[in-house]
């Protein structure tokens, strides 16, 4: 009888030692994603007079210290729509060499070694100087108001930033819309001011618009079509 009581006593020691306390494992960490790469150089809306660029940025940080990777993109439009160069590097600085007299845009996101990706930063724009340029074209506009795609009433104001690298030049605006993203027919030309209103829209529609800026000397840059619809 000893003997089957010692027996149970013995198997019961295993069984405790082998199942640790008997509480629930830890959850695991969930990874998260390293910060968003803050842009140092070239400055925003610089312009360039070397075509080699050195691009830099700050460097993010990652909450479970990952290794980190940026992806740097390179286009000719502030949507990136026409991009001309990405790169994916291990550091916080890229060089290229870019084309002569043209406006480009850039940005940087960041991702760690488990595939997590920041947002991109916020995006830069640079002015490539051409051979004996005597103007710069002004940069495209940035849409303000209403955020693409955006519900909004009949009557709508517009609003767009424009800069240009020329500080001396004045710059001014046209605006199109329609309902035809195609075939911008409605108007209105010369503005002062980067807004307008626009009233008495049809209901329940999906209007286009965009802008064209101007500078004093001449020189124009057609904007990317945005959109908005009717309640």
């Amino acid at each position: 009888m000893k003997t089957n009581i010692l027996s149970l006593i013995s198997a019961g020691l295993i069984m405790v030692a082998c199942g640790g306390s008997g509480g629930d494992d830890p959850a695991p960490v969930p990874n998260t994603p390293p910060s968003v790469p803050t842009l140092v150089g070239p400055t925003d809306k610089s312009l360039c007079i070397s075509n080699l660029l050195s691009f830099t940025w700050n460097k993010s940080t990652d909450s479970q210290n990952d290794a980190i990777t940026y992806q740097i993109q390179v286009a000719t439009d502030n949507q990136f729509t026409q991009i001309v160069n990405t790169a994916n590097v291990s550091d916080n600085v890229y060089s290229i060499t870019l084309d002569k007299g043209k406006a480009y845009y850039w940005r940087v996101k960041a991702t760690d070694s488990k595939n997590a990706s920041s947002d991109y930063s916020s995006t830069f724009s640079l002015y490539t100087e051409a051979t004996a340029t005597t103007n710069h074209l002004p940069f495209m506009p940035e849409l303000v108001r209403p955020n693409y795609d955006a519900s909004v009433a009949t009557t709508v104001d517009l609003e767009w930033n424009a800069s240009d690298v020329d500080a001396s030049d004045v710059l001014s605006y046209d605006v199109f819309w329609g309902t035809d993203k195609n075939n911008l027919s409605t108007s209105k030309t010369n503005l002062s001011t980067k807004t307008t209103q626009l009233s008495g829209l049809q209901s329940a529609t999906t209007y286009y618009w965009k802008v064209i800026v101007k500078d004093n000397k001449g020189g124009e840059t057609i904007g990317q079509t945005w959109s908005f619809k009717t309640n």
